[in-house]
C-alpha cells in the first residue's frame, strides 16, 4: 500500500470512528438522533494520534550538554579531545526531577551536535563518551538521561545532528550509512523515543578527520531522509520527526520564543527541506491550504546561547519572561521546546532551576481556577439542534466533546455566562483539531456598563490560544466566530 494510501486509509477509519463513537454518545442519551444529522466531516489534514499527543504535552524541554560545555562554544570545530569531557557531579536525575516539578513533559537530548561527539558509546565511531575520562570510559549518557526520565515519568527524545564536522567521510556516502546506524542504535537501545530532532545547520567549515576544509552538501537530497525517516519508523512507528520541513513537527522560523498570532497547524512540505534558505515566515504562520499536519515548536533557550557558559550566568531568562514565551508559545496553539543547559559539573545551574521554579508559580497562580468550568454556555446556532452538539460542552471540562454548528454555518457566537460579575484577564479556547483546525478570525467580548465591549480579536486558534486581556470584572464574555473553513467545531473555553 502506497503512502497516499495509507493515510487516506487512516483518515477513513478514523472518521468512521469518530461518527460510531457520536453515535454511540446518542444511543446513551435520551435524545433522538435525526437520521440526518452527522458530526462535521474532518476538514482535511488532521493531526495523528502522536501528534495529538505531541500537542498535549503542550511544554517539553531541550538538553545541551556535550564536548562545547568544557569548551564555551556553541559550535565544536570536531576536532576537540574526548578527555575534555568531564563533568564532576553529573546527575541526569536532577535534570529529570526539575524538569518534571515545573511542568515538562518531555526532555530532548542533543545526543551528538555538529562536533560529532556522541554521548554514548556508539560502536561506529571513537569520538565518544567511552574515550572520556567520565565514569573512566564506561559512562553512557544516553542511557542515564533515559532512564530518569522514565523514573520521573517523562518522556525522551533525541537530537542527533546530521552534520558532523568530526567526520572523515562527511559528505559522501558512506557517512549517510554511518548516521543510520547511530541512529539505529539510539532506536533500538534506549526505550521508547518519542521525538528526533534534527535541524538545518548542515555543511561548512570544519575538522573532517584532518581535512579542515569547507564542505557543501545538498540539502534536499544528500541525507535521502525519506529513507532514513522510513528506517526509524521501522523500529519505532510512533516517533514524530523535527526538522524545518517535518514531517511530524515543523521548526517555528525563529529561536526568540514565538509562533506568529496567524499558526496554521498545516503546510506543503513536497518543495520543503531542511535548512532551505527564506521559509522562516513561512514556518512561522504555516498555511490555510497546507496538504499535510505538520505544527510548529518553538524551540527557546533559557540563557543566549544554547550551552552553559559561565559568562551567561546572570543572563538567565526571568520567570516573568518565560511567563511571556509561554504565551506567545503555547498560547498560540505552538508547543513549547524550552533549553535548559548543564553546566560543567553536569547539574542544571542553580540560576535556571530558580527561573523555572519562578515560572512554575507564575502559571499556577495566573491559571489557579477556571472560571468556565460548568458555567451556562449558550449558542443560538447549534448542530441540529442536537443537545450532543450544544455550547454546554464548550464548559464541562471533557476533551471527547464540543459545540459545533450545521455546515451551511461558518460564523456563530456563544456566551458563557458567570452569573455574577467575575475578575478575568484570560481566555483559553481550543478546536476540536481532530476534525481539522477551522477557525480564520474571531473577536471576545466582555459585558460590561450594560453593553458588549470588545477586549480581544484573532486569527486562528487550532489546539489552543490564550488571550491575555486588560483585567476586567464581567458577568459574561462573548466569543464571535466571524469566519472559519468549514462550520466551527469548539471543544473547551476555560476563563482565568
Amino acid at each position: 500500500m502506497s503512502q497516499t494510501k495509507s493515510n487516506l486509509f487512516f483518515m477513513r477509519q478514523s472518521l468512521r470512528l469518530h461518527i460510531v463513537i457520536i453515535g454511540l454518545f446518542f444511543t446513551g442519551s435520551n435524545f433522538a438522533q435525526p437520521a440526518s444529522v452527522q458530526p462535521p466531516l474532518p476538514v482535511f489534514p488532521i493531526p495523528s494520534a502522536a501528534q495529538m499527543k505531541w500537542h498535549k504535552m503542550e511544554m517539553n524541554a531541550f538538553i545541551h550538554f556535550s564536548i562545547n560545555t568544557f569548551t564555551d562554544k556553541e559550535w565544536g570545530y570536531g576536532n576537540e579531545s574526548a578527555q575534555l569531557f568531564n563533568p564532576s557531579v553529573l546527575n541526569t536525575e536532577q535534570w529529570a526531577k526539575i524538569l518534571k516539578e515545573t511542568g515538562f513533559k518531555t526532555m530532548i537530548l542533543t545526543t551528538k551536535h555538529h562536533d560529532g561527539f556522541c554521548l554514548w558509546p556508539s560502536k561506529y565511531s571513537d569520538h565518544t563518551i567511552k574515550n572520556s575520562p567520565y565514569k573512566n570510559g564506561k559512562g553512557d549518557l544516553v542511557k542515564e538521561a533515559s532512564a530518569s526520565s522514565k523514573k520521573y515519568g517523562l518522556h525522551f527524545g533525541v537530537y542527533l545532528s546530521p552534520w558532523d564536522r568530526n567526520r572523515a567521510d562527511y559528505g559522501t556516502a558512506s557517512y549517510i550509512t554511518y548516521y543510520r546506524n547511530q541512529l539505529k542504535e539510539l532506536f533500538t537501545q534506549y526505550g521508547p523515543i518519542v521525538e528526533m530532532w534534527f535541524d538545518g545547520a548542515n555543511g561548512g567549515d570544519g575538522y573532517y578527520g584532518g581535512a579542515n576544509e569547507k564542505r557543501k552538501i545538498d540539502g534536499a537530497t544528500y541525507y535521502d531522509w525519506p529513507n532514513t525517516i522510513q528506517l526509524v519508523k521501522s523500529l519505532q512507528p510512533n516517533v514524530i520527526f523535527f526538522s524545518d520541513a517535518g514531517p511530524g513537527v515543523r521548526w517555528v522560523g525563529n529561536e526568540l520564543g514565538f509562533v506568529n498570532e496567524t499558526n496554521w497547524n498545516t503546510i506543503s512540505t513536497d518543495t520543503l527541506y531542511a535548512g532551505k534558505a527564506g521559509i522562516e515566515t513561512l514556518l512561522g504562520t504555516g498555511s490555510p491550504d497546507g496538504n499535510q499536519w505538520v505544527p510548529a515548536e518553538v524551540d527557546v533557550s533559557i540563557r543566549p546561547g544554547w550551552f552553559w557558559h559561565e559568562s551567561e550566568n546572570d543572563q538567565v531568562k526571568t520567570p516573568e519572561q518565560l511567563f511571556d514565551i509561554y504565551l506567545t508559545s503555547v498560547g498560540r496553539g505552538s508547543t513549547l521546546l524550552l533549553n535548559i543547559p548543564p553546566d560543567k559539573r553536569g547539574l542544571f545551574h542553580e540560576n535556571d532551576i530558580a527561573a523555572l521554579r519562578g515560572f512554575k508559580k507564575i502559571l499556577d497562580r495566573e491559571f489557579a481556577e477556571n472560571k468556565a468550568l460548568n458555567a451556562t454556555a449558550t449558542a443560538a446556532e447549534i448542530r441540529g439542534r442536537l443537545k450532543a452538539f450544544s455550547a454546554k460542552h464548550l464548559t464541562d471540562g471533557r476533551e471527547d466533546t464540543y459545540w459545533t454548528t450545521n455546515d451551511d454555518i461558518t460564523s456563530a457566537d456563544f456566551t458563557i455566562d458567570f452569573e455574577k460579575p467575575t475578575p478575568i484577564q484570560y481566555i483559553v479556547l481550543q478546536e476540536y483539531i481532530q476534525l481539522g483546525q477551522r477557525v480564520k478570525s474571531f473577536t471576545a467580548e466582555v459585558w460590561k456598563d450594560n453593553t458588549w465591549q470588545k477586549v480581544a480579536t484573532g486569527t486562528t486558534i487550532g489546539y489552543k490560544r490564550i488571550l491575555k486581556i486588560n483585567p476586567v470584572n464581567t458577568s459574561k464574555i462573548r466569543i464571535t466566530i466571524e469566519d472559519s473553513k468549514a462550520c466551527p467545531v469548539i471543544s473547551n473555553v476555560e476563563v482565568y
